[in-house]
Formats: C-alpha cells, sequence, structure tokens
C-alpha cells in the first residue's frame, strides 16, 4: 500500500477521477490503481475562484499488470510523492489469565456514560470484562424528551438536561471530532463510530462533524453493544460517596431514581472505578474535595455565544453562498491575543466550537444558573452561524487557593444570567453593537469586567479576518462558561488517582480532554490502565 497526498479536484469534479490523477502525477507507464481509498480530505477555498478539494490517498499499483514494483519505477513514484505506508490498527487490551479475577475485577465500575465513559465501558467490554457503567441522567431517549421540555419553557431536571446522561454533554453540540491529539486510538474511535451508525466521511474529512441527531443513535447503538457483551449500563444512578480505606477504593454509595420518583440508596462494592463524570459534575468535584482526592485548579474561558447569518459566512468564506457552489456551509476559527497595557493584560479571545446552520442553545444543570452552548444536526440547515466567543480566564481571577474556585467563578456568572432573564432558564440576550457600546447590562452584568473589554477590544480584529463578523446586528447570548473543566483531578503514569488506588480520572470532567474525540481516546486510556493493573495483581 502506497500513500499519496495533494491530489486535487475542482469543485464538481467526481472522486472516480482520483485514479486517473495518481496515475498523472507518477507518470509511470503501464501504471494502473489496483485499489484506493481516501484517507484525507481537505477544502481549500484561499483562491476563492478555484475553490479544489484536496486528497490524500493510499491506493495500490499495478505496473502492466504486475504488482511488483522495481527500483526505477520505486523511484519515480517516490519522486512523485507517493510512499508506501504500513496501516496500523489498535488492538484491545488482553486480559491476562480471566479466570483468575474476583466478580468485583470481572465487572469495573464506569462513572459516566459521556465519550470517555462510553469508549471506557466499550473496550473493557470487547477486552472480554464486564463493566458496569453508572450514569446519574437517563438515557439518550428520555434525556432528550426533559432537554426539549426546558426549552420549550418547562422545568429544569437537575439530574436530565444538556450536561447530564448518555451520551454526555457532547450528545447536544455540533458532534465536531477534531482534535489536536495524535493517537493511534483515535482511529478505533471514528471506526467504531462509523460502525454504529455515523456516516463513513468521519473516517477522512479535515474537519469531521456527525451532529446532535446522529450521535444519539450512535450512542445508544453502543450502549446496546456493551451489554450484548456481558456489560450492564444503569441509568438514573448517582455516585454521591466514595469509600475510602487506607488509600484504595472499597465502595461507592449511590443515590437511585425510582420510576416513581423516588430515591433510594444502595451501596456497591467497588475495586477499580473509572470516573469519566464530565466537566459539569460539580457536586461530584464537592465530594471529591472531601475525600481529600489530589485535584487543582484550572484555567478555562468565560464569553457569549455570538450568531450571524449562514450565508453572510459563506460569502466571506467563499465568495458565494455555499449552496450555489455546492460546498457545506462554511466554518471558522478567529483568535486574538489582547494588548498588555490594560485591563485585558494580554488574554486571548477566540472563537469556540462553532456550529455552521446550528443553533444557540440553552444548556443548564445547575438550578438557578442560566448557561449557553451550540448545537448543529447533521445537515446544518438552520440557516444560522454560531459559535462561542470567549476570554480566557486565569487562575488568579479565582480569587481564592481553594480548589472549586473556578467552580464558584463559573456558578456566580450563571447566577447572574439567571436573575438578568427574570429568573427563568432564558438566555440573556442583545446585538453586539448594543454590548460594545454599553447600552446591554443584561448581557454585560453576565460577564467580568475584563471579559468585556477583552471582546470589546478583539471584535474589529476579527472583523478584519472575517469580513462581517463584528457587524452591530450580530445577536449575542449569555453566558458561556462550560467550555472546559475548572479542575484537574490528578493522576499517575499508572492512570490512578495520586490519592485514592484504584480510582481512574479521565475525560473532560478530569481535565485531560477537550472535545468528544480526545474525551474517548482518554476514556480508552484509562480502560487500558484497568486491564494494565489486573496484570500486576
Amino acid at each position: 500500500m502506497y500513500r499519496i497526498h495533494q491530489i486535487k479536484l475542482s469543485l464538481g469534479e467526481s472522486k472516480e477521477s482520483i485514479p486517473r490523477k495518481i496515475c498523472r502525477k507518477i507518470s509511470i507507464k503501464g501504471l494502473t490503481i489496483k485499489e484506493w481509498k481516501i484517507v484525507r480530505e481537505s477544502l481549500d477555498a484561499r483562491d476563492k475562484s478555484d475553490i479544489r478539494f484536496i486528497y490524500s490517498i493510499d491506493f495500490v499499483p499495478e505496473i502492466n499488470g504486475s504488482p511488483v514494483i522495481c527500483r526505477a519505477d520505486l523511484r519515480k513514484m517516490e519522486k512523485a510523492g507517493a510512499q508506501a505506508v504500513k496501516t496500523e490498527r489498535y488492538e484491545i487490551p488482553e486480559v491476562r489469565h480471566p479466570e483468575r479475577l474476583t466478580g468485583e475485577e470481572q465487572h469495573p465500575v464506569v462513572i459516566g456514560f459521556g465519550p470517555a465513559g462510553i469508549f471506557a465501558a466499550l473496550v473493557l467490554a470487547q477486552a472480554g470484562l464486564k463493566p458496569l457503567v453508572l450514569e446519574r441522567g437517563k438515557d439518550v431517549e428520555r434525556r432528550t424528551a426533559d432537554v426539549e421540555k426546558l426549552w420549550a419553557g418547562g422545568p429544569l431536571d437537575s439530574e436530565s438536561n444538556v450536561q447530564f446522561g448518555e451520551g454526555g454533554a457532547g450528545a447536544f453540540s455540533d458532534g465536531k471530532l477534531t482534535t489536536g491529539i495524535k493517537d493511534i486510538r483515535i482511529g478505533k474511535v471514528l471506526e467504531e463510530m462509523v460502525r454504529f451508525g455515523a456516516p463513513e466521511e468521519i473516517l477522512y474529512r479535515q474537519k469531521p462533524h456527525v451532529g446532535t441527531d446522529i450521535l444519539k443513535t450512535v450512542v445508544s447503538n453502543i450502549r446496546e453493544e456493551i451489554l450484548s457483551l456481558g456489560g450492564c449500563v444503569r441509568f438514573d444512578t448517582r455516585v454521591d460517596n466514595i469509600v475510602v480505606e487506607e488509600g484504595l477504593i472499597k465502595a461507592l454509595e449511590l443515590s437511585v431514581r425510582t420510576e416513581e420518583g423516588k430515591v433510594r440508596k444502595e451501596v456497591l462494592n467497588c475495586r477499580d472505578a473509572i470516573l469519566a463524570i464530565g466537566h459539569s459534575a460539580r457536586d461530584t468535584f464537592a465530594m471529591l474535595k472531601e475525600k481529600g482526592a489530589a485535584m487543582e485548579q484550572k484555567p478555562f474561558s468565560i464569553g457569549i455565544r455570538i450568531e450571524h447569518p449562514q450565508e453572510m459566512i459563506d460569502i466571506s468564506q467563499y465568495g458565494k453562498p455555499a449552496k450555489e457552489l455546492g460546498l457545506p456551509p462554511a466554518e471558522y476559527k478567529l483568535s486574538y491575543r489582547c494588548r498588555e497595557d490594560n485591563l485585558t493584560a494580554g488574554r486571548g479571545v477566540y472563537t469556540f466550537c462553532m456550529c455552521p446552520g446550528g443553533h444557540v442553545i440553552l444548556a443548564s444543570s445547575e438550578d438557578g444558573g442560566v448557561a449557553v452552548n451550540g448545537m448543529s444536526y447533521h445537515d446544518r440547515s438552520s440557516g444560522i452561524a454560531n459559535s462561542a466567543l470567549l476570554c480566557d480566564v486565569r487562575t488568579e481571577d479565582f480569587g481564592s487557593e481553594d480548589v472549586l474556585a473556578g467552580v464558584e467563578f463559573q456558578r456566580r456568572y450563571e447566577r447572574q444570567a439567571f436573575r438578568a432573564s427574570g429568573a427563568r432558564y432564558a438566555a440573556p440576550e442583545a446585538t453586539w453593537g448594543d454590548l460594545r457600546d454599553g447600552r446591554a447590562p443584561q448581557v454585560e452584568g453576565c460577564l467580568p469586567e475584563f471579559a468585556v473589554a477583552a471582546l470589546r477590544e478583539a471584535m474589529p480584529h476579527l472583523g478584519e479576518k472575517l469580513k462581517g463578523f463584528d457587524c452591530e446586528d450580530a445577536k449575542v447570548y449569555a453566558v458561556e462558561t462550560r467550555s472546559s473543566s475548572p479542575v484537574r483531578i490528578l493522576r499517575g503514569r499508572d492512570g490512578q488517582s495520586l490519592s485514592i488506588r484504584g480510582l481512574y480520572p479521565c475525560g473532560e470532567g478530569a481535565g485531560y480532554a477537550g472535545g468528544i474525540t480526545s474525551a474517548a481516546v482518554d476514556g480508552i486510556k484509562a480502560a487500558e490502565a484497568v486491564i494494565e493493573s489486573m496484570k500486576n495483581r
């Protein structure tokens, strides 16, 4: 198998022309392409008069009908940029001597069923163990019903919302699968998602996304796979306490919501527990602090959601509306570094979680607090583009050395947003022009002074990078506080908590990931760490 890069197709040009373009680029007489597949697709729109798709392709060549390539032709292939590749595949870790495992070892616990917990449980099950998943929220079907009631003006269920429930916060998002990490486990994550219902294009697109509608199907299908392999998934089951003896986890104290709405208490013996609680499990952070778990403050960001007509973004990026060109809705990623000599003190301002053709959504999970986020369905057809517009928050901004001071910082501004909305679960909103000119106290009051100053300084510069981004009538919504976890739960090289042996913190909530893919990868690593620890017992 060989790989070649920079195979270019113009808009409207069929992918079936790719083998011919490979042959033309390599230019060896008698060359044919026996097999080929796309491994990378990106869109180059820098020249709006000549927008092209750029491909990396894996292919199997034959020369005059023979798979044997002579040295002279091999040199020609290499000169054209074709290199031999060996495809690596993720291997499920082996559980040694499973017959020796005790009952508790056969059923490692996974706390939380977002991306990290889902993939931790899947790998454990595929390795022959029978994980027990504890998820405080509901399954994705019932959870969706609760979220839609909230969005329609109904009550907030603090255990079943955009943050808590099957699929985690990622289930109500754009479903972006981009990540800055390099890891063989990424292939595992993407391949499993395709196997369970995601479109195959996520395997090769530069900016893959699934959409919340398809993500829900993928999540429920993976759950069924875990069950078929002997695992167990318990919803409406919150971990209230970790019982620790001599530095080792011994049991979990649970609150279980019944179908009648009552709560019963349980104690579950436990030897290994993967902690995949997500970035909004504030009560669990507080419990861990009380248990003396090793934790530290972690910086995060705060800001607003900003919304524009999607067609405006398309024209800025492509030169024409996306539909006219047969292209997907355009995306953007912007950033600016503030000056050092004023209130903003060199802070970064950046867009995050951009949702083409998406929706601004209410993402509250705590009584008396309002938080916003963005979401897209797979077709990204709303006609509206939105993204978080964030300013970095430093630990010195928290005003306290307490490990949970960042949580209180988030909570303060979410409660101000709740009050600004008239004590309703609705996002305070305004136009950018009003916020810029000090005429939107309902939004400005939901942000720290330095963040407002940073946004005002940054916007003209962002508007130079993306025409129209700083237009006066762009809508803004407050407040976005959940871009990442405000704490890090410290762990060693073996994946275990530095203070509670047998506890494996992972994912966004533990401060080791940022997004669906990296959280899923970290969940797989946690599963591997559990299996590795069993080898030394």
